[in-house]
């Protein structure tokens, strides 16, 4: 009698095992077949909007005259949202629908596509990784909705999204995976999106690149031994990159407050902002802050040069342009403007330029984004390894120095970043 009632406790727990096996490796497949498909289509269409960009980048560098109807596309951005987007609330939606909060429209993504190329073509000041995101977010949730999945899983869609667009546009399928899990709320990784989000941004990378869509990879050269000297100049440079970062922060805030308060009709903003934007330009009598800036970047890493005050014109014109209703993202101005100001530090320092433009655009952008495993690899990816004592210190130090600022105003900080204490408060702008 007792051995048969451990045979059927031995049933029982085969069958147990049995049913938890079937059910995980379910859950397995379903992942990958959702992730395959994100990378997919998120990939197919971030790569249409790549090319559409480097389209409208190169008229306008070809047709200067069109940087002279930057008020002019300003109002017809403000037309856009005004009649389509009103409840449109930008990247942070896509943050607060990952913490089940809120759901991003499908229109954001034709509307945040159109507007940021608008912006390009006629010169704005702006990145494209807030279209990135938003364009992710919007599809992964469209197509969880499609497929009827259940809340939770539609956040893990989003985030899948969100990585796709991100590394098709970058090239950067480890940074792009863990930015998604990372950026949201600052000291907890969403590990359960980890293998959809490493998945999707794999395929959307490959997909691009089969498209003909490279990513931007820079060499970095002169990279010194590392010594105590050497580690304490980057230190230094990453103090600096950590106040460059919160002074970005808080310009962003603080414009917008002024422009809503003096200049709350947003068609007149636009027009007033796209003219002062014209202005500095003659004024500086150069190009080289329109669009995004990659080509500050590249001098600045490849050949160690730069403007010394590119760093400050870069943020002026940023956060004027993102604040007068214009759409991009500050992410890559944010990258523009740690490499200026890395170059600039390394000549001040006697530290390789070109090193410490690097590991500026990664610190900066740490500061910004609260995102350090992110701007770790985002540096391992774009620069190589040789670096690697270098980057480890600037984002770090920049980590530790730029306090609860950030370019999102739906980032929350769990836990602080001083002590192992749970704090659970909204960033400050």
């Amino acid at each position: 009698m007792s051995g048969s009632k451990h045979q059927h406790h031995g049933y029982v727990l085969l069958w147990y095992y049995y049913r938890k096996f079937k059910q995980d490796a379910g859950s397995l497949v379903k992942w990958l077949l959702l992730a395959f498909l994100t990378g997919y289509i998120v990939g197919g269409i971030s790569s249409l909007f790549s090319f559409v960009l480097s389209v409208v980048t190169s008229f306008r560098e070809n047709h200067l005259w069109v940087f002279l109807f930057l008020p002019v596309m300003g109002i017809v951005i403000v037309f856009l949202y005004k009649t389509m987007g009103k409840d449109d609330g930008g990247t942070n939606q896509v943050f607060s629908t990952v913490r089940a909060k809120d759901e991003v429209p499908f229109r954001s993504a034709p509307l945040i596509f159109v507007s940021t190329v608008l912006t390009h073509l006629v010169g704005g000041s702006a990145g494209r990784e807030g279209a990135a995101i938003q364009l992710g977010g919007s599809i992964g949730n469209q197509l969880g909705r499609w497929m009827k999945l259940d809340e939770e899983d539609m956040h893990v869609m989003v985030m899948c999204g969100m990585s796709a667009a991100f590394s098709a546009l970058f090239g950067t399928p480890m940074a792009a995976a863990i930015f998604a899990l990372e950026v949201v709320s600052v000291g907890v990784m969403y590990y359960t999106a980890l293998m959809p989000c490493v998945v999707a941004a794999l395929i959307a990378t490959k997909f691009a690149a089969g498209l003909g869509i490279h990513p931007e990879t820079f060499h970095v050269m002169d990279v010194p031994e590392i010594t105590m000297i050497n580690a304490l100049k980057m230190g230094t440079i990453a103090i600096g990159c950590a106040a460059v970062s919160v002074v970005f922060c808080v310009a962003l805030r603080q414009t917008g407050v002024f422009f809503h308060e003096k200049l709350k009709n947003k068609y007149i903003r636009a027009v007033v902002a796209g003219l002062v934007i014209i202005l500095i330009t003659i004024l500086l009598q150069t190009t080289d802050y329109m669009g995004a800036g990659i080509g500050i970047i590249t001098n600045a890493i490849e050949y160690g040069k730069t403007d010394n005050f590119a760093f400050l014109w870069k943020m002026v014109l940023t956060v004027i342009t993102m604040r007068a209703g214009f759409k991009g993202g500050e992410i890559v101005p944010s990258f523009c403007i740690g490499a200026s100001f890395g170059c600039v530090m390394g000549h001040l320092l006697g530290l390789s330029p070109s090193l410490c433009a690097a590991a500026g655009m990664a610190a900066v952008f740490c500061g910004v984004t609260n995102c350090p495993i992110t701007s770790i690899l985002i540096a391992f990816e774009l620069f190589g390894f040789d670096g690697v004592a270098y980057y480890l210190i600037a984002v770090s130090i920049s980590y530790a120095a730029s306090g609860y600022y950030s370019l999102y105003k739906d980032q929350t900080i769990v836990y602080s970043k001083y002590k192992a204490r749970y704090v659970n408060h909204k960033t400050r702008m």
